[in-house]
């Protein structure tokens, strides 16, 4: 059974400044609920109840919201306002949560390197902590992993134009939707990318990764490349890809945020669906 997560959320966030100078983009609203909540539900929702959040400077709001807010629950208990209430009280119950910090960002493979303390000899999920899934495809991962038994993906299809963003695999379909992965590559040039099927922020990795990670040297941008370290670990042990087949929001940049807001919002509040349909419309 899966029972750990690590979420590196110490990024600065510069695709989204000057919202981000300040606040965390992973606290930034969609809807309702700041991005990393919807994460972290996914998680909870999955049987994962350990989710450890790799921080760094500025990132208090995240520690914050997860925490208990004895002042906000007696105002609004005296208020009489029982559903808010309900509300932010089911988020302190949302799994056991702790924290480390990442000292200097050197990427997203180092970031994961300081939950090895903390998963031990475990398989565990990461998962990014500005991505929102329509699907839980947490528990796809794991469904995965009990058939075969090894580290897993997600994965989604994009337009081959637009592969240079992301770490790409080159691989066979050994059943619907699964892919045995024979190499990845970071942000490819478009002519250089082995296919259109990405990765896209959310693994199911065996403990053998962090060995990987500490022998990983700085790769594209002078950061250690999980993707880097998974070419070390298919050396030695077998990973799968599964191609998602639900909505990826990634929201990295601002018309991702404003993206994620109009579909999830018309999607979550369906008294609000067709007034948002006839607002965006008439813009």
């Amino acid at each position: 059974m899966i029972k750990k997560a690590v979420i590196p959320v110490a990024g600065f966030g510069t695709r989204l400044l000057p919202i981000t100078k300040a606040q965390p983009k992973e606290m930034l609203p969609v809807v309702n609920k700041p991005i990393v909540q919807y994460v972290v539900e996914d998680l909870v929702e999955a049987g994962i109840k350990n989710i450890l959040f790799v921080t760094g400077k500025g990132k208090q709001a995240i520690e914050n919201h997860f925490d208990i807010n004895y002042e906000l629950e007696c105002k609004l208990k005296n208020s009489n306002k029982y559903d808010l209430l309900k509300a932010i009280k089911e988020i302190d119950n949302l799994g056991n949560i702790f924290y480390i910090r990442q000292k200097e960002q050197k990427g997203l493979g180092d970031a994961i390197l300081y939950g090895k303390e903390f998963v031990g000899d475990e398989y565990f999920i990461a998962m990014v902590g500005d991505t929102i899934y329509s699907e839980n495809i947490v528990k796809d991962l794991i469904k995965v992993h009990e058939k075969y038994g090894c580290s897993v993906i997600a994965l989604e299809r994009v337009p081959m134009e637009e592969v240079y963003k992301y770490g790409v695999i080159e691989g066979e379909e050994i059943d619907e939707g699964i892919y045995k992965i024979k190499n990845m590559v970071e942000k490819p040039n478009v002519e250089e990318a082995p296919s259109n099927l990405i990765i896209t922020g959310a693994y199911l990795l065996s403990p053998k990764i962090f060995e990987k990670i500490r022998q990983t040297p700085p790769g594209k941008g002078g950061e250690i490349q999980i993707t880097d370290a998974l070419n070390l670990l298919l050396k030695e042990e077998e990973i799968l890809g599964v191609e998602i087949k639900c909505k990826r929001y990634d929201i990295g940049d601002v018309l991702g945020w404003l993206k994620a807001n109009v579909e999830i919002g018309s999607e979550k509040l369906p008294e609000f669906r067709e007034f948002l349909k006839e607002f965006v419309k008439n813009l």
